[in-house]
């Protein structure tokens, strides 16, 4: 099992910045991916980046040039960060991290970002 704990979410104005952090522990050693999802209310869950283990990235459309996703590995713990730059209030949505291994998938809690116009 994988536990996922996310963290930095908030309100901010448009234009704005704001970097989320997701901590993974727990059985880590054999996750391919990790990477963000949101969920606006009304709208379908939204891909926003991933990571692979092995340093590929990839970014939504969307938030390419905005958002820069990027991982850092500890002993027992993995840290997943998302950096979000010129936030625009299509931004606003629960923010979740994941990840994946043999097993399936694994989600975080979730975290509130709202942009403000």
């Amino acid at each position: 099992q994988v536990q996922l704990v996310e963290s930095g979410g908030g309100l901010v104005q448009a234009g704005g910045s704001l970097r989320l952090s997701c901590v993974a522990s727990g059985s880590i050693f054999n996750i391919y991916y990790m990477g963000w999802y949101r969920h606006a209310p009304g709208k379908q869950r939204e891909f926003v980046a991933r990571i692979h283990r092995g340093g590929t990235i990839e970014y939504a459309d969307s938030m390419k040039g905005r958002f820069t996703i990027s991982r850092d590995n500890a002993k027992n713990t993995v840290s997943l960060y998302l950096q979000m730059n010129d936030l625009k209030p299509e931004d606003t949505a629960t923010y979740y991290c994941y990840t994946d291994d043999f097993r399936g998938q694994y989600w975080g809690q979730g975290t509130q970002v709202t942009v403000s116009s």
